[in-house]
C-alpha cells in the first residue's frame, strides 16, 4: 500500500572462458552483456532511482583503456545505459561485431568481468555522482577500484574520523566514497606488499606486473577494509587488473547468491534472478554465507573465503515480506504462511461470520498472502462443514445437505490501484483530494449493510494511504465492518541498514503509544525513556540499550491497533474499523530462516542500529518539545 523505498540491487558476471568460446557457442561475444542485462531487469523492483555498470577488460597492451563504466539516473536507466553502451558499436559492420580480436582491442565494454548495480536512494543524495559503480583511477592498473553495494553503514561518521586522521580526503561525506577510499587505500598497501615480493625474487619490468597481478590477495584487502564496518552490506568489486568480489555482512542482513559452472560465475540480489537468466535449478545456486566473500582471481579461480568471523544470522525479514521478487520458491511459500497463521485473529474479528464477508487484498504485493489466508480459510469452513454435516446424523435432510456444501469463501477483487499521484502535484489539500483516488473500487462486491470486509495488506507503516484513501473508499461500498489486516506485524522502528524507512516520528504505531501514554496519564514512561537515552548518548555503541522499547512496553498489540484505528479512520467513516497485525511468532514461524525482525522487535543485530534508534528519538523528543 504505502511503498517504500528499499535497499539496492547488485549483480557480478565472470566470464571463465576467452571471448572466443562464446562466440562459437552463442553466436556472439556480448553474452556476459546480455546476460548483465537479464540480471539487472529482473532485479528493477529493487532500485528505480539510477543504475549503473562497470566493465574490465583482461590484457589489453599498455595505453588501451581496460577499465569502462556507464551511469544513469531515472526509472529507465537500465535501458539507457545499455543503450549507450550499445551505441559503441552502431557503426561496425556485422562482420565487424563478431570478430572477437576486433572486439578486444577496438570497442568499449568488450570484456570479460561484469558488475551491475541499481539504486535506491535511503540518504536522500541524489544526482548521478551518488550513482554507483564508483571509480578509484591510478596507473597501476591492480590499483584501480570499481565499486558498488546494496548497503547502509551505521557509523560513516567513525570511519571517516580515522581514515581523514591518516591523511586521506575522500572527495564527499558518503558512506561509498569513504568506503573507496578506504578499500583504495588497503588495496594500494596490498600491491605494495606483492611489489616487494617480487622484487625479492628479483623481478623487473613487465615481469613485476605480472606477478602483482597473479598473486594480489583480495582477501587481506577486505578483511583490513571491513573490520569496523557496522552495518548490512553486499559490497561487490573489480580492479583494472581483473580481480572480482563481492563480500556480505556478518549478520546477513543483505541477501546474496552465486552460481558457477564452466562457463560463467554469478552473483546476484536475488535466487530467481539466477534461476531465469540462466535457466537452472534453485538447488544449483548457493548464498553467500554471513561474513563470507566470493573471490574471483585474475585468472578465473573462483573461491569463498571467510572475511569476517559470522555472527548471529539476522538476514531482513522485510526480504521475504514485501522487497524480493515473490518468484523465489521459498519466499513464494513464506508469504502464503503468512497470510495462512492471520486466520485465527480474522476469524476473531469477524465474529467466525465467513457467510457475511467478503475477503480481498491491497494490490499488488500483499496477493500471494492473500492467497495464503484462502487456503487457511478453506480450511476452517472445511472443518466446519464436517461438523455440521456429522451433526445431521445418518439420513442427512438433502436441501440442507446442499445448503451446508454450497458454503464458500467470497474472495473479490474490492481494491483497484487506478492512478499514480505525480510528484508535480504538491499543494497540501489538492494533493489530498487527489490522494483519495489513487485507489478505486469494484462496485456492488459485497451487500451494503451486511457484509463484513476483510482486506489484507503486507506492512502498515505510515498509515497514510489508510487515512486519505483506502478506508475512505471501502466505505463507500456499505460494509458493517472493514478489517484491515497486515501479514506483518506492527512495524515501530526505524530500520539503519539500507531500507527508506519512515522517521520515528512518522510511523503510526509510534505515534499510537505516544497517545496511549499521554491520555493514560503516563508520560513519565516518556521522559525516563528520554533521560536514560539522554544519559548514554556518550557511551560506546557496543554498550547502549535501545530504550525506545518502553515506550511500547505497557501495551499489548491490540491496544496499539485499536488506538491506531483513532488516529486513522476518517470522520466521515460509517463502518467499524479494526486492524488486525500478525504477531511476531508468526513472523517468526512463518520465515524461519530471517529471524531479523528489528522493525518491529526493535531488537537491532549491531551496535550502530541501537546507537541511531536512540539518537532518533532523542531528537523527536527534543524537536517536539522544543528544549
Amino acid at each position: 500500500m504505502e511503498q517504500l523505498k528499499h535497499e539496492c540491487g547488485v549483480a557480478m558476471i565472470r566470464l571463465l572462458k576467452p571471448l572466443e568460446y562464446y562466440e562459437r557457442k552463442y553466436g556472439t561475444w556480448m553474452y556476459a552483456l546480455n546476460k548483465l542485462y537479464l540480471l539487472m531487469e529482473k532485479q528493477h523492483n529493487r532500485g528505480q532511482e539510477g543504475a549503473g555498470m562497470a566493465c574490465v577488460k583482461l590484457e589489453v597492451n599498455p595505453g588501451e583503456e581496460y577499465m569502462f563504466r556507464e551511469r544513469a539516473l531515472g526509472s529507465g536507466a537500465i535501458t539507457e545505459i545499455f543503450n549507450a553502451v550499445h551505441t559503441n558499436f552502431k557503426d561496425c559492420a556485422p562482420e565487424q561485431l563478431h570478430d572477437v580480436e576486433f572486439a578486444k582491442r577496438m570497442l568499449p565494454f568488450a570484456g570479460e568481468t561484469y558488475m551491475g548495480h541499481l539504486r535506491y536512494s535511503t540518504t536522500g543524495k541524489s544526482g548521478i555522482t551518488y550513482v554507483h559503480p564508483f571509480l578509484r583511477r591510478n596507473n597501476w592498473r591492480a590499483k584501480n577500484l570499481a565499486l558498488c553495494g546494496n548497503f547502509n553503514m551505521t557509523n560513516v561518521d567513525e570511519i571517516f574520523a580515522r581514515i581523514t586522521a591518516i591523511g586521506q580526503h575522500p572527495r564527499k561525506y558518503a558512506d561509498t566514497y569513504i568506503m573507496l577510499e578506504q578499500m583504495g587505500h588497503r588495496l594500494d598497501r596490498e600491491v605494495e606488499r606483492v611489489f616487494t615480493l617480487a622484487e625479492a625474487d628479483g623481478l623487473t619490468g613487465m615481469d613485476v606486473t605480472n606477478y602483482i597481478e597473479e598473486h594480489i590477495d583480495l582477501a587481506n584487502v577486505l578483511r583490513s577494509s571491513s573490520r569496523e564496518w557496522d552495518g548490512g552490506y553486499v559490497i561487490c568489486g573489480l580492479t583494472g587488473s581483473g580481480e572480482s568480489f563481492a563480500l556480505r555482512d556478518p549478520w546477513g542482513i543483505r541477501p546474496a547468491f552465486w552460481y558457477q559452472d564452466e562457463e560463467v560465475a554469478v552473483m546476484a540480489s536475488e535466487r530467481p534472478v539466477i534461476q531465469t537468466a540462466f535457466n537452472i535449478q534453485a538447488d544449483d545456486i548457493k548464498e553467500l554465507n554471513p561474513g563470507q566473500a566470493l573471490l574471483i582471481s585474475k585468472g578465473g579461480k573462483v573461491r569463498v573465503a571467510q572475511i569476517n568471523k559470522a555472527r548471529e544470522k539476522r538476514a531482513c525479514s522485510f526480504e521475504r515480506i514485501y522487497f524480493s521478487r515473490g518468484s523465489d520458491l521459498d519466499i513464494y511459500r513464506e508469504r502464503k504462511r503468512l497470510g495462512r497463521k492471520l486466520v485465527p485473529r480474522i476469524l476473531k474479528s469477524i465474529g467466525g461470520d465467513i457467510d457475511h464477508t467478503v475477503f480481498s487484498f491491497i494490490p499488488n504485493t500483499a496477493e500471494v498472502a492473500f492467497y495464503g489466508m484462502l487456503q487457511g480459510l478453506d480450511e476452517y469452513l472445511n472443518e466446519e462443514k464436517v461438523k455440521q454435516i456429522s451433526a445431521l446424523g445418518r439420513n442427512p435432510n438433502m436441501e440442507e445437505l446442499e445448503a451446508i456444501l454450497s458454503r464458500r469463501v467470497r474472495s473479490e477483487k474490492v481494491a483497484l490501484k487506478d492512478i499514480k499521484l505525480r510528484t508535480f502535484i504538491a499543494e497540501g489539500n489538492s494533493r489530498n483530494d487527489l490522494a483519495a483516488h489513487v485507489y478505486d473500487i469494484t462496485y456492488g462486491s459485497l451487500v451494503a449493510g451486511q457484509d463484513n470486509l476483510v482486506i489484507i495488506d503486507d506492512s502498515i507503516v505510515r498509515g497514510t494511504t489508510l487515512k486519505q484513501s483506502i478506508i475512505g473508499i471501502l466505505d463507500r461500498l456499505g460494509p458493517k465492518k472493514i478489517v484491515i489486516v497486515s501479514s506483518s506485524p506492527q512495524v515501530r522502528y526505524p530500520d539503519y541498514y539500507g531500507i527508506d524507512m519512515a522517521k520515528l516520528s512518522e510511523f503510526i504505531a509510534f505515534r499510537a503509544a505516544i497517545e496511549l501514554l499521554k491520555e493514560r496519564d503516563m508520560r513519565d514512561v516518556i521522559a525516563s525513556a528520554y533521560r536514560r537515552s539522554k544519559e548514554q548518548a556518550n557511551l560506546p555503541k557496543e554498550e547502549m540499550v535501545n530504550y525506545v522499547k518502553e515506550i511500547y512496553a505497557p501495551f499489548g498489540d491490540e491496544e496499539i491497533s485499536a488506538k491506531m484505528v483513532e488516529l486513522l479512520k476518517p470522520e466521515e467513516t460509517k463502518a467499524r474499523v479494526e486492524i488486525v497485525y500478525q504477531p511476531l511468532e508468526g513472523l517468526h514461524e512463518a520465515c524461519p530462516n530471517h529471524r531479523g525482525d528489528w522493525y518491529f522487535s526493535g531488537d537491532y543485530p549491531t551496535p550502530g542500529g541501537v546507537k541511531m534508534v536512540n539518537q532518533a528519538f532523542i531528537d523527536y523528543i527534543e524537536q517536539m518539545y522544543q528544549f
